[in-house]
């Protein structure tokens, strides 16, 4: 018996993510527009996400590490220097008290911020939103974190390197901090608050930058789920007015069937400032989108996703062979999970 428990703590996993997008406006490149950074090539079959991991899990100890290729470690982590780029997960966590679900968690971790992650499998959507692609999907600190005894409440506090940094900066920069409220009122409700404060390097100055993400998911009956969400930032360069941008999204599922899923998302994007998406257009980027996909789960381990989606922006920011103020594109997926 002791044997056979101190095996089962480590636990191996693996995860793929196949896919073929088609933008109907046909980039040159072959690449989507640069604030995007999931399912990234037109008109190509490539891998968007393909990870393994390995996990320790004891009472009161806790590690990972995920070593990733594909799309999205490729442009999400193009900035990291090339020791960092294969990060997905490297944590560990400690349990200081035996009796107290409080731990210590340090290291490159998934983000506190927002309701969808990097692995497509965790999300209701097959791409991402706007909201999810220009926020971060991963930082790198300290969290310390606490779930109460019900297991209705999660409470954290984060001291991070930045905004979605893994490899630290040498100079003047000082840590970020964060915190994350996830609370559970009923079992079908769930409503949760998330912040970011910290100085954002733009050479040759530097910003305050304060964001907030608040979204609350739904479970209105074995058929429908829904999700609200809604994030607002501002940012502040010395002597110079203070910039805001914000994003409403609505996000709702229907489970067709045991094995099949539509899901549908309306969203907007309004950085009038230029701070997190710039532009050479005078009204910045303010975007409109809306997308619909059907899920089915061939097996256990096996899931096929398709996805319409399109943008509407206020000036011509996509660019192609003339530029336009549209994008359509259609996307599927096979994830496997081992």
């Amino acid at each position: 018996m002791a044997q056979n428990d101190s095996s089962s703590k480590i636990h191996f996993s693996g995860y793929s993510e196949f896919y073929y997008s088609y933008d109907f406006s046909k980039p040159l490149n072959r690449a989507k527009p640069d604030y995007t950074y999931n399912y990234k090539n037109h008109n190509q079959p490539n891998v968007n996400l393909a990870f393994v991991k390995a996990n320790y899990q004891t009472n009161r100890f806790r590690s990972n590490l995920a070593l990733m290729t594909g799309n999205y470690a490729k442009y999400n982590l193009s900035a990291e220097p090339n020791w960092a780029k294969p990060l997905l997960e490297a944590n560990i966590g400690y349990k200081p008290f035996a009796q107290t679900n409080f731990w210590i968690d340090a290291g490159v971790m998934p983000s506190h911020i927002g309701f969808e992650s990097a692995i497509g499998s965790d999300c209701w959507n097959l791409t991402r939103s706007i909201l999810a692609e220009n926020s971060p999907y991963f930082e790198t600190g300290v969290k310390l974190n606490y779930t109460n005894q019900k297991q209705d409440l999660f409470l954290a506090l984060y001291v991070l390197n930045g905004w979605q940094k893994i490899a630290a900066s040498f100079g003047d920069d000082q840590p970020s901090i964060g915190m994350q409220v996830n609370y559970k009122p009923i079992n079908n409700l769930t409503l949760n608050y998330s912040n970011f404060i910290g100085t954002i390097q733009l050479a040759p100055t530097s910003a305050l930058r304060v964001f907030h993400n608040l979204y609350a998911i739904y479970d209105a009956s074995p058929r429908w789920s829904f999700i609200f969400g809604f994030d607002i930032g501002t940012q502040k360069m010395k002597e110079a007015t203070t910039s805001v941008w914000y994003t409403p999204v609505f996000i709702s599922k229907m489970n067709v069937t045991n094995k099949s899923k539509i899901a549908t998302r309306l969203e907007f994007y309004n950085d009038k400032d230029k701070v997190i998406i710039p532009t050479l257009t005078p009204n910045g980027y303010q975007t409109f989108g809306a997308s619909v996909n059907y899920d089915y789960q061939i097996t256990p381990k096996i899931l096929w996703r398709a996805e319409l989606k399109k943008y509407h922006s206020k000036d011509h920011i996509f660019q192609y062979t003339g530029n336009t103020n549209q994008q359509t594109t259609a996307t599927s997926a096979i994830i496997v999970k081992l």
